[in-house]
């Protein structure tokens, strides 16, 4: 069965807003299938070709994590790291965008093992994208060139497993100058491919732990923030009474004389239940944050 390609083309007013800040834009794009979605935080994942059981864990768990929150995942099709970073978003249920080193082309596309991958993305509602013509092949100029679109067009650069002189790293320095995120998740000492993380980190970007880490550098909320269910089941009887009472949110006074405690008593819990994360005001009104 013949497979249809629909390559569409795209011009700079259309680009995604950040592609349109960094100061060397591509003159026009190539796309296939969906482009990311505006509302999303969108997320570059980079790493070694040659990955670890550890980087490939790292990357797994971390967008693993991710389910449910607005990311779309951007990686380069490449062989390695960047394969797990599409496989792993679709697998969550994010929206997933490559951007590969040739053109869009499946004569060309590189690399040809992944020519089955790249159709997964676009069926699971991603995309490819390209600044190259459509039936033009990989060279060793055309990487450097699209990992600037990777760096430019999202909000935050992660890396998993590089040696100091990869092209990876291009990618991480680009996103640096176009003042981006940069996050790194640190390796075994003795492991080779951690000396390009390590380096990052040194040099400032982000230490990446887990999902809550890549949550804080996208500006989106820690899940860890949140409290969980056994928090309540050790809360004392009078702090129960509020949180049952919250079901809907309420004004601070109607709170207070709901709950039959004298002021001072009940503003003194209200207060140990905002530091400890259970609830807010907000426009004079008090609320659960679950």
């Amino acid at each position: 069965m013949n497979i249809i390609i629909m390559i569409h083309e795209l011009l700079p007013p259309d680009f995604p807003e950040l592609l349109k800040e960094i100061n060397d834009p591509p003159k026009r794009l190539r796309y296939e299938g969906e482009l990311p979605k505006v509302e999303n935080k969108l997320l570059t994942v980079v790493g070694a070709r040659k990955y670890s059981n550890y980087g490939r864990e790292a990357c797994e768990s971390i967008i693993r994590g991710l389910a449910g929150a607005p990311v779309t995942v951007i990686s380069g099709l490449a062989l390695g790291i960047d394969s797990i970073a599409h496989r792993t978003a679709m697998e969550a249920g994010l929206q997933t965008i490559a951007i590969p080193g040739s053109g869009l082309d499946r004569k060309v596309l590189y690399p040809r093992s992944h020519i089955n991958l790249a159709e997964e993305i676009i069926e699971n509602g991603g995309g490819l994208i390209s600044e190259y013509d459509d039936t033009m092949p990989s060279s060793v100029w055309s990487f450097p060139r699209r990992n600037r679109i990777m760096a430019g067009m999202c909000h935050a650069t992660l890396v998993i497993e590089a040696e100091k002189r990869s092209g990876t790293l291009i990618t991480s320095r680009l996103a640096t100058e176009y003042n981006r995120e940069v996050g790194a998740v640190p390796g075994p000492i003795d492991s080779h491919t951690s000396a390009g993380p390590h380096m990052l980190i040194r040099l400032g970007a982000a230490l990446i732990r887990d999902t809550d880490d890549i949550l804080e550098l996208l500006g989106l909320e820690r899940k860890d923030d949140k409290p969980a269910l056994k928090d309540l089941e050790e809360l004392g009887s009078e702090e129960k009474i509020f949180m049952n009472i919250l079901e809907k949110p309420c004004s601070r006074d109607e709170l207070i004389r709901m709950s039959k405690l004298d002021t001072g008593n009940a503003n003194a819990i209200l207060s140990l239940l905002e530091i400890k994360g259970l609830i807010t005001e907000e426009l004079g009104e008090i609320k659960r944050t679950f």
